[in-house]
């Protein structure tokens, strides 16, 4: 299916591109989530009158998510989860409760966003990761598991 991307995608293309997807793919997320419209001869006319808008609403994201990577960048976030005497927990640290943590320290930022390299963290330490707000914004943090007797 001929598509036109309303939005930068990593790995698809830029603003106004017309690209082929695959149909399930361009049915299931990228219209339903205003990603994308489908390539009609009508769309490209709408999608060309609206583009100067659509273009100011791609710039202002972008510049929202570069600040708040500003703040986060290099950051040290502490979380504390109950661990046994050998250092394992009892559990996991997820994307979830990073995200849990950050929204404590002021910063929105979806479970989505946060991208751990080596799965959910299973050991006290610190552990670096890395956190994608923009598709050109991706910024590196560093989370300190602590541990707490059980």
């Amino acid at each position: 299916m001929q598509v036109i991307l309303l939005e930068k995608m990593a790995n698809l293309g830029q603003l106004g591109d017309v690209v082929k997807v695959k149909d399930g793919f361009a049915r299931n997320f990228l219209i339903p989530h205003g990603k994308a419209k489908r390539a009609t001869p009508a769309n490209l006319a709408e999608f060309e009158q609206r583009r100067t808008e659509l273009e100011a609403a791609q710039a202002a994201a972008l510049a929202a998510a570069q600040e708040k990577g500003a703040k986060i960048d290099g950051m040290m976030l502490q979380v504390t989860q109950k661990a046994g005497v050998d250092g394992k927990l009892f559990g996991s640290v997820t994307n979830i409760d990073i995200s849990e943590a950050l929204k404590k320290q002021g910063f929105d930022v979806p479970k989505a966003a946060i991208r751990m390299p080596q799965g959910p963290i299973k050991a006290v330490g610190d552990h670096p990761l890395k956190v994608a707000l923009h598709t050109d914004v991706v910024v590196s943090m560093t989370v300190s598991v602590l541990g707490e007797p059980a």
